[in-house]
Order: C-alpha cells, then structure tokens, then sequence
C-alpha cells in the first residue's frame, strides 16, 4: 500500500494545499491516490460498488497513526464532507461515513453529519479539471450549529484529497461557528 507517512510531517504536501487560504491545526491522508492504481480500486469499490467496509479499514489502520499526533488542541469532533440529498438518495449512502465513524471510535469522540451540509447539488468534482473544481464551491456547503458547537476543534474527513476546494469550501463554512479550529484528513491524496 502507498502509504504517505503525512501524519510524520507537520508541513507535509496536504497541509500544503491550504498554505494561505483557511488556517487549519492539521492536515493530512492516508494513501497515494493514482490513476489505475490499487488505491483508485480501493475507493471506487468503496465508492460506488457498496464496499463501506473498506472505510471503516482505513479508518480502523490509520487511527492508530494519529493517535501519535502532537496537537496543541484534540479533535472533538468528526465531520464527513456531506453529500446533497439527491446524491444520498443516488448512491444510499455517504462514502466516508464508516472511514468517519472509524476515526471517531478510535478517537473516542463523536461523530456528526448533521452540522455540515450541501446546499447545492453539483456533478461529482471526480470528472471536472482543476478551474471546474473550485468555480463558486464556496456556495455549495454550509453551517448549522447551535451555541453547544462553539469552541469545538473539527476534524472534517474525505475519501480523496485533489485541489483541497472541497475541504476549503467545507472549513469555511464550519469556520462561521465562533471558535472554531479545523483538521483535515482524507483517505487518500492524489499524487500531483
């Protein structure tokens, strides 16, 4: 397995992608992502053949990683990028969601899809080029929170890191709630 070892390296080439767009406390992913490889296997079996238990071993294999991470604050809780309603109902289910709850488990921290939330349906961002991407993506995702979600250090998981647009759009809208930190780990990151 391509392992990236990100978690060893606090200025590693996933925290990178954010340098001088959103603060965050951590960033990092598990594998390699590249075209026609094991990995791309891994997450489109994931993905879209129904395979969630391949979240939940990644999630399960790299919670023991973190566990070693220095931080200054832990993470409290864990948010999966969410899927529009529609995109729910297409596939019947949210493909980070068990690599989420694995995280949160290991952690021993909940697990919330219910405070980040896609208010715009959008072609998944796998077949659209790097300007596609990150066209007006900060309308797509918000916040819904309450007094009790403030001061809370979010650890928002994907299964694979491209342009970081996705994740920016999605610390933006968490960074409405006052007090909030953000981490970022993903599956995997495509190898650029």
């Amino acid at each position: 397995m391509p392992l990236t070892q990100y978690h060893l390296d606090s200025n590693n080439e996933a925290v990178k992608k954010f340098y001088g767009k959103i603060e965050i406390e951590h960033a990092s992913a598990f594998l390699y992502f590249n075209k026609k490889g094991i990995v791309q296997e891994l997450i489109h079996n994931l993905k879209y053949k129904g395979h969630e238990e391949i979240g939940a071993l990644l999630g399960n294999w790299y919670v023991e990683d973190l566990k070693d991470l220095n931080l200054k604050t832990p993470f409290d809780v864990v948010i999966p990028v969410p899927l529009h309603p529609k995109k729910f109902r297409e596939r019947g289910y949210n493909q980070v969601t068990t690599f989420g709850k694995a995280l949160s488990e290991g952690f021993n921290i909940s697990f919330d899809d219910s405070i980040l939330y896609r208010k715009k349906y959008t072609k998944t961002q796998s077949k659209k080029n790097l300007l596609g991407r990150s066209e007006n993506i900060d309308a797509i995702f918000d916040a819904n929170f309450s007094e009790a979600n403030q001061n809370k250090h979010f650890l928002i998981v994907d299964d694979v890191l491209t342009t970081g647009a996705t994740l920016e759009a999605c610390s933006r809208a968490l960074l409405k709630i006052p007090g909030a930190k953000i981490s970022i780990v993903c599956m995997a990151m495509a190898n650029s």
